[in-house]
């Protein structure tokens, strides 16, 4: 390991998703070289029923178990909380990283002192973070994501808002900004809230897309039916007007 490498805690809330958790700690193991960029992962399993538990003690990964499903912004801050990593990153279970991933995500977090945290493109999500490239499986993803994953300072941009499926942020901005507002779960808006507040403490957002990544979208959500997931959606946007006083759609463009 070297010396002067930061320990990334990697967060991963998981509920009844063992087959992502599965893919997803496969190509973390896979893709990141732990002598440059090491890391501990951490999964918090919401009171899943499908063994994930167990897989997670014979694979001699560190677990947090709940007994029921306490939610996205519930379930990070638990991970937070035993994390000791200098680096902090929360990541969706039905993700699949790539080769560099961590390396660039953490030269885009150390790029300008006052970047706070840094975040990936991808094929699935809100925003600007979505990019579109034509591909055939999981497979030729990678070989996309091999091409486009080479370090570059100029494939990075200060952006007003990281979305959630992945956030890497510093140690420092964890402690000053504080966990995120359980008042959002079972999740959505947790992530813009989390946002606004490391802005409102004078840290910038830098998107890499020096770091594509794949996102399946919205696994767990879908598990819900989609009445339900747009019920949350509506009242949740409400909670952060209602904190905030600001329409979030108008004020970080999305």
């Amino acid at each position: 390991m070297s010396t002067s490498a930061k320990v990334t805690s990697i967060i991963i809330p998981t509920y009844n998703g063992l087959p992502l958790l599965q893919r997803l700690i496969q190509s973390i193991r896979t893709y990141t070289d732990e002598q440059v960029t090491p890391y501990e992962l951490i999964v918090v399993d919401n009171g899943s029923s499908d063994g994930t538990a167990e897989w997670c003690a014979s694979s001699g990964i560190t677990f947090v178990a709940v007994t029921g499903n306490i939610g996205f912004p519930s379930a990070c801050n638990k991970g937070l909380r035993i994390a000791s990593g200098e680096q902090l990153m929360l990541l969706n279970n039905d993700i699949v990283v790539t080769p560099n991933w961590l390396l660039n995500l953490s030269a885009g977090l150390a790029q300008e002192p006052s970047i706070g945290l840094a975040g990936p493109v991808t094929n699935y999500a809100s925003g600007q973070q979505q990019v579109t490239y034509s591909f055939d499986g999981i497979e030729q993803f990678m070989r996309i994501a091999e091409q486009t994953n080479r370090s570059d300072p100029n494939a990075r941009e200060r952006v007003l808002r990281i979305v959630g499926l992945c956030m890497l942020f510093k140690r420092e901005v964890y402690e000053k900004v504080g966990e995120l507002d359980e008042r959002f779960s079972p999740g959505h808006y947790e992530d813009d809230d989390y946002c606004l507040r490391i802005r409102m403490n004078g840290y910038g957002l830098m998107m890499c897309r020096d770091a594509l990544i794949y996102h399946e979208g919205s696994a767990s959500f879908r598990q819900q039916g989609e009445d339900t997931v747009k019920q949350l959606l509506a009242r949740n946007r409400q909670l952060f007007i209602d904190k905030w006083g600001i329409d979030p759609s108008v004020f970080i463009g999305t």
